[in-house]
């Protein structure tokens, strides 16, 4: 068995044509541009309670961001509503640019993207959000094409995830589930003599716990749990480890019971720090793919 702890060191879219946009009137677009973000957020409230009441129906979501980690969880939620299987998203003009043709009668994936700011009454800046319609290439006449397998070096990958983090590691003999977050300290053990795939699983997790007690001053362990226990999956799924001792049967009954909106904040915060921690990992990566490179040269 390989060792490495030694790695611990130092709706429908409505189209609209030209003609159809000119015959309107300002307040007729603006209704319709108010009535499309509407339907959009209303899909996005309605999913969300959806995915928390089936554990299955919650894994698919967390896949779904996974792949779509730039995308925010609100967008993700209209993606999820409409294909679950999406893999590359792009709007009719980008496709086309593409030389790709969207296949006739597809319903486009509405999601929402920034678009003019405004003036609260309390003189804060707020923005308003658009919809924008795309296809996923499924709906296209892209020749499909294999997915490049990604070997990863165990090793660097283990590497990448503890690379830059925000609080020291330490090994130790007989540490709870192979890793954890010490919040009064402000440090992670880590099991001495765990295979690879158990420290990404054990170490995302705890690593999940300490960049969520950073940014919430109310952190307590047992009130950030579930959420570690999503990033580290998602980070798991992200990256090719195997997730399949991952359990969402036990989804915690006070996110079932919390309205929409606070649903789709916990969403948004699960999203942002599993996005933090894998931003760190792919720099990293591209980094060790450079070096090489650079050493060639």
């Amino acid at each position: 068995m390989a060792n490495y702890d030694d790695i611990f060191g130092s709706p429908e879219e409505k189209t609209i044509s030209a003609t159809n946009r000119n015959q309107m009137s300002p307040d007729e677009w603006a209704a319709m541009k108010r009535q499309e973000r509407s339907d959009a957020y209303a899909l996005a409230d309605k999913t969300a309670k959806e995915i928390v009441n089936d554990p299955q129906n919650f894994r698919d979501y967390l896949d779904v961001q996974s792949r779509f980690d730039r995308y925010s969880a609100t967008n993700t939620l209209l993606i999820y509503a409409h294909n679950i299987n999406a893999t590359h998203l792009r709007d009719r003009k980008s496709w086309k640019d593409a030389g790709i043709t969207v296949n006739k009668g597809e319903k486009g994936i509405p999601i929402l993207e920034p678009g003019e700011s405004y003036e609260r009454d309390d003189n804060s800046i707020g923005t308003y959000y658009n919809v924008k319609w795309v296809y996923d290439i499924s709906q296209t006449d892209a020749v499909p094409t294999a997915e490049p397998t990604v070997n990863r070096d165990e090793r660097q990958m283990l590497k990448a995830l503890i690379a830059k983090r925000s609080v020291p590691i330490e090994l130790e003999d007989n540490v709870p589930h192979g890793a954890i977050y010490d919040h009064s300290k402000g440090r992670i053990l880590v099991q001495k003599g765990m295979e690879g795939t158990d420290i990404f699983r054990s170490v995302s997790f705890a690593l999940a716990h300490a960049e969520l007690a950073q940014n919430d001053p109310s952190y307590t362990p047992d009130k950030a749990g579930f959420k570690a226990y999503c990033i580290s999956y998602m980070l798991c799924y992200k990256y090719g480890v195997d997730t399949r001792g991952y359990d969402f049967r036990q989804i915690p009954a006070e996110l079932r019971n919390v309205d929409s909106k606070t649903l789709r904040a916990e969403l948004t915060d699960i999203r942002n720090t599993m996005n933090s921690i894998s931003s760190r990992i792919a720099k990293n990566l591209d980094q060790t793919k450079k070096e090489p490179k650079a050493q060639e040269r």
